[in-house]
């Protein structure tokens, strides 16, 4: 059995850091807010809010759809041969990080603030203590029923409270408050299955 936990989908994080910092209000079954809350953004004169606001759930989906997918692993391997055909280096970054809100809207939205904001997540990310439970383990019996079900990934976001998202044939997005509480993150497999 092989479970893949994605918890760093930059894609991903770049939404919610957009969502939050900039106050969009998307409708739909989305996360809660962040747990390290930023900093508001001061969006410049002419940045296009409602477009965003209003385009911020198709690029959610694509950017979840996209996270949730089994990786080829010879992916990486392929982009560190130095002949590479610049086509083809580029079809496989896309396949690599999948949809982002720059496809869509550019880079603007993304501030200074959205980098200090990163460079903190990646720290805690990284902290030595982060990865001393194994969640998966205390729930594997509602594990391996979602993993026959074909549950292959978990997309884990950094976001409080309890969330639990099915996301296409293979994928279940769940808040980090889920995934660390023992009796939600049970729920969240059981509805997999």
């Amino acid at each position: 059995m092989v479970i893949t936990v994605e918890d760093g989908a930059r894609p991903l994080l770049d939404l919610l850091w957009i969502r939050e910092a900039y106050g969009l209000q998307p409708e739909g079954d989305l996360p809660p807010l962040l747990l390290a809350t930023p900093t508001p953004a001061r969006p410049a004169p002419d940045a296009p809010l409602a477009a965003w606001a209003h385009g911020w759930p198709e690029v959610w989906r694509a950017a979840l759809g996209h996270a949730a997918l089994p990786r080829d692993p010879q992916t990486i391997q392929r982009l560190s041969t130095p002949t590479l055909d610049p086509a083809l280096r580029s079809t496989l970054l896309d396949e690599l990080f999948g949809p982002t809100w720059q496809d869509s809207f550019g880079d603007d939205a993304l501030t200074p603030d959205h980098e200090v904001w990163d460079t903190a997540r990646a720290h805690e990310r990284m902290a030595p203590d982060r990865h001393r439970s194994s969640p998966e383990h205390d729930c594997v019996d509602a594990l391996v029923p979602a993993w026959r079900a074909g549950l292959t990934t978990i997309v884990e976001l950094p976001c409080s409270g309890v969330w639990s998202q099915r996301v296409g044939d293979h994928g279940l997005a769940v808040t980090t408050e889920t995934r660390m509480d023992r009796t939600a993150y049970a729920d969240a497999l059981r509805s997999f299955s």
